[in-house]
Order: C-alpha cells, then sequence, then structure tokens
C-alpha cells in the first residue's frame, strides 16, 4: 500500500506551500537538492505564536521544515509527477495545506507501509499523511489526529467477472487481494478494531494475498478474471482511479466498510511529539470548519465530499 521505489535524494524534494484557502491554484513544487536553508517562518503560521520548546513542534518551526512520509505510487491520494518531480494528490496537497498552517516548508520521506505502522521512526519524518486508519493495535504505538476524511473500502473484480454479485456468499473462500498490513486484511481476517467504529464481517474464509500496495494487487487482477485473484479489497477512491486509468476492473456491491483517515505521529519520537500532535489537530479542525478539506476532497474525488463520516 505505500512503498519505499525512490531514492532518498528524489523524496527530500521540497514543495512549497502555497496552497491558497481558494484552492483554485495547483500544487507547485520547486524540485532539486537545494542546499540552502528554509524560509523563514510565516508570520501568520503557528510557529510564529507557539510558546513550545524542547519538542517536535520546536523543532519543526526552528527547522523551518516539516517531514512528511507519503506515497509515490498511490493514486489519487499520493503520487509522483514523473514529468515534474512533484508529488500529487490528496494527501499531498493536505499536508501542504498543513505545512502552510504551520508556517513552515515541506519535504518528503517514502517509508514502507509496514515501517509506518510499526512506530519507532527515529526521527527520520515528522508525521504521516498518508491516509491511514487509527486502529486500535496502531494507536498502541502512534498518536493520531481526529480523521481528516473517510473512505468507503470496496469490491474491485476483474471486468469480465460474472459470478460475483452477493459479497456476503460470493466471495467465501476466495482469494482476494489486499495490501499487506493494511485495515483491508485486518477485515478479512476478522481482526479490525476501531473505537467508535463497528464492523459486519460477511466475507468467510477469504485466501488473502498480501501486495506490497492497493495498485500491484489490482495490476494482478487485471492478468484475468481467477488467474492470479478473484477480487481486491481497496478504498473506492483507489478503485475508481484504476477504473478510470483503462483497468479491465469494475466495483461489485456496496462499501464493505467505510474507514476514517487520520494524520499519525510517532509515539516514541525522541522528541516529544504531542504539541506537534495537538497544533495539527486544530489544524485539521480549522480546514474541516472553513471548507478546505471539502474542496480538497471534491478536486481529487471526482466532486465527492468524503470529509463527512457516513
Amino acid at each position: 500500500m505505500r512503498t519505499r521505489s525512490l531514492t532518498r535524494s528524489l523524496t527530500r524534494r521540497l514543495v512549497p506551500a502555497v496552497l491558497s484557502v481558494s484552492l483554485g491554484l495547483a500544487l507547485a513544487g520547486c524540485g532539486g537538492d537545494d542546499a540552502d536553508a528554509p524560509a523563514a517562518v510565516d508570520g501568520d503560521g503557528v510557529c510564529a505564536t507557539t510558546d513550545a520548546a524542547d519538542d517536535l513542534l520546536a523543532e519543526v518551526c526552528d527547522r523551518g521544515e516539516l517531514v512528511v512520509s507519503t506515497d509515490p505510487a498511490y493514486p489519487p491520494q499520493s503520487s509522483l509527477n514523473e514529468e515534474s518531480g512533484d508529488y500529487e494528490g490528496f494527501d499531498i496537497d493536505v499536508a501542504t495545506e498543513i505545512a502552510d498552517r504551520l508556517g513552515v516548508d515541506i519535504a518528503w520521506e517514502t517509508p514502507a507501509w509496514d515501517v509506518l505502522t510499526a512506530g519507532s521512526w527515529n526521527g527520520r519524518w515528522d508525521m504521516s499523511v498518508g491516509s491511514m486508519t487509527p486502529t486500535n493495535d496502531r494507536q498502541a504505538v502512534l498518536h493520531f489526529t481526529a480523521p481528516y476524511y473517510y473512505t468507503p473500502a470496496v469490491v474491485v473484480v476483474n471486468s469480465d467477472n460474472t459470478t460475483i454479485a452477493d459479497l456476503s456468499t460470493d466471495l467465501d473462500g476466495a482469494d482476494i487481494g489486499v495490501c499487506s498490513g493494511c485495515t483491508y486484511e485486518q477485515f478479512l481476517d476478522k481482526s479490525l478494531a476501531i473505537d467508535g467504529f463497528s464492523f459486519d464481517f460477511i466475507i468467510d474464509d477469504a485466501k488473502i494475498t498480501g501486495y506490497d500496495t492497493d495498485t500491484t494487487a489490482l495490476q494482478d487482477l487485471a492478468v484475468g478474471d481467477g488467474s492470479r485473484l478473484d477480487a481486491v479489497i481497496t478504498s473506492l477512491t483507489t478503485a475508481e482511479g484504476d477504473i478510470n486509468a483503462g483497468s479491465p476492473a469494475k466495483i461489485v456491491g456496496d462499501p464493505v466498510f467505510y474507514e476514517p483517515l487520520s494524520v499519525a505521529f510517532d509515539k516514541s519520537s525522541e522528541l516529544d511529539p504531542v504539541s506537534l500532535k495537538e497544533a495539527v489537530d486544530g489544524i485539521v479542525a480549522e480546514m474541516h470548519a472553513d471548507g478546505t478539506l471539502t474542496a480538497l476532497s471534491e478536486k481529487w474525488y471526482n466532486g465527492a465530499d468524503l470529509t463527512v463520516q457516513q
């Protein structure tokens, strides 16, 4: 689901926080390995007024740069534009707006998904804006903000399939592809648990095939109906992006569950991350209230507002 496929030098590109509240402008990066010091702290940002000291928020403000983990191949949430060399997508715009409201520049890292969810980041990045669900097991090692959006999890089959229609029966014992360590895998093995949410585990005895990313699973599904997989479970946004790109796939039935997605921070950070988490939590609340998140969702998800819990 989230994989390190680029070199470190590529992932440390700076992207200036130029996203306006009107959100009419496209994100523009300033690639390259610029060794110059980051821009001065924005006088209107959180960093201009905070009294944080000796913690992660203070470090980010002093550095003038927020390092965020992302995925270079997870459209439309995040992906690397090969032509421009810049990252783009919903998560990219959300993270950039957070950095802008903090008053700092932004830089990117692309760790593997299982590294992200395990915690113990060793200071390699400050936070994750990567469509991560705050499951109970992840909450043991990570701090989370309130959700910034919610996505439906859907079943995708090859466009030639004619046998899968009733999700409560037709997928029992089927070979289903998911990203390893993701909530979709936990849904299939019936271990998914998030405080405040309940799930109806309608699929029994699935043969779970794990992949490094959702897109890799969808590529195997495209080989042929039942050739490698019978189905894939992924987010509605990822499924629609794959289908719109011309993949021989289709969505079957209603979403099997809805999941909240939050910004994450490493509990084991050497520098206390709580004040940074609280600052970002406040920014997320502002972005909900002022319509920024709705506008970004509609921009990247074909006019759909996924920022409201279903």
